[in-house]
């Protein structure tokens, strides 16, 4: 059960349309596949995302952190010395998603050398999770295609309405369009991936107060500390933390504070050991939890409904599920599939979920 090698594979792979959001745009999955193999043969694996404008990341930086930094410190560990490997990663700052990748691919490969789904060893509450769909920018009528094509198709009921631009009446005409297609049938929310300032999303979210939301999510950036508590005091909805909360310790600043009331937790930020201390102090602390979406591909999914599916608190709220869609392809060998607006854990041993190495060599940017 010893950790002997730890790989970081670059690769890339289009989308089949751009994402826009507030932060940023994503053309690719330019992801890192992160295998971890034991003396015993078996082989672990997770996906890290890069997401530059948000953590500093960047794919090349990935790659190189773990083999000449973490690749050096984890190997020679058991897997069962998990929360060691966390100690030895935490003394870099910085790297969220290296980490991440890294801790998620150990628990793959003990769930596969103990014989038993990772979803399980973690908490296992439940084996599925509702799906939730992000609607990037576009026009009203755009945005209303893609959610009926997502109702028709895969019976997702759930949609987080990325937000943002200025002057706001770009994104609340979306909402808006959305809610009066669809009237009540559907869930949504508001994702301002932190662009707006906080009287503007006051105003934007006064012009939404009567679409029945269920969350806004980092209207204004983190380090607006006035305006973040200022903001909660007069929204009558849930302010969920995101970017702001990339640690344990950043969840309770921010909800001691009185800055956020919610968290979103990405298991791409935070693997399974750090999702579940952020997890039990949601818990103590009463607040609720959505599970977020890294835009991963299917592995990053396969991780996120893995974690979202072990608790009763983080499967209550349709989890971000579905990006992996808007890929042009994947590299599993057996794709995920969404069905009746939800998404079921693998009863396989692990995440379940097994590489195609013929996808993995055509996307791979190592040409090894």
């Amino acid at each position: 059960m010893k950790i002997s090698a730890v790989e970081a594979i670059p690769f890339a792979i289009p989308y089949t349309k751009a994402l826009h959001f507030a932060s940023g745009e994503v053309h690719s999955a330019e992801h890192v596949l992160v295998r971890v193999t034991t003396d015993d043969g078996v082989v672990g694996v997770a996906e890290a995302p890069p997401r530059p404008f948000t953590y500093g990341e960047t794919q090349a930086g990935i790659v190189a952190i773990i083999e000449t930094i973490f690749a050096p410190q984890i190997e020679g560990l058991t897997l069962l010395e998990r929360e060691k490997a966390h100690s030895r990663l935490g003394r870099t700052v910085g790297n969220p998603t290296a980490k991440a990748a890294i801790d998620m691919a150990i628990w793959d490969a003990l769930g596969k050398t103990l014989e038993l789904p990772v979803s399980e060893l973690l908490g296992g509450f439940t084996d599925r999770m509702r799906v939730s769909h992000m609607l990037g920018f576009d026009e009203p009528a755009a945005m209303v295609a893609e959610a009926e094509k997502m109702v028709d198709t895969y019976g997702i009921r759930t949609f987080k309405v990325k937000v943002g631009r200025r002057p706001f009446q770009l994104d609340t005409a979306g909402v808006r369009a959305l809610r009066e297609r669809f009237g009540d049938s559907i869930e949504l929310y508001v994702d301002g991936n932190r662009g707006w300032t906080a009287s503007e999303s006051l105003k934007a979210m006064r012009e939404m107060a009567d679409l029945d939301l269920l969350f806004a999510e980092e209207l204004n950036p983190a380090d607006d500390v006035l305006g973040r508590r200022w903001l909660v005091e007069q929204l009558d909805l849930p302010m969920i933390a995101d970017e702001s909360v990339p640690t344990a310790a950043d969840v309770t600043r921010e909800i001691l504070a009185g800055s956020a009331t919610a968290v979103s937790i990405k298991t791409a930020r935070t693997g399974f050991t750090t999702s579940r201390r952020i997890h039990h102090l949601a818990e103590g602390l009463g607040v609720e939890v959505v599970i977020g979406n890294q835009i991963d591909g299917q592995i990053g999914t396969a991780c996120a409904v893995a974690f979202g599916s072990a608790y009763e608190l983080t499967s209550r709220r349709a989890g971000e599920l579905s990006n992996f869609l808007d890929m042009s392809d994947d590299l599993l060998t057996h794709p995920l599939q969404i069905s009746g607006g939800q998404l079921v854990t693998s009863s396989a041993p692990g995440l379940g979920i097994e590489i195609d190495e013929t996808r993995l060599h055509h996307y791979r940017l190592d040409n090894k």
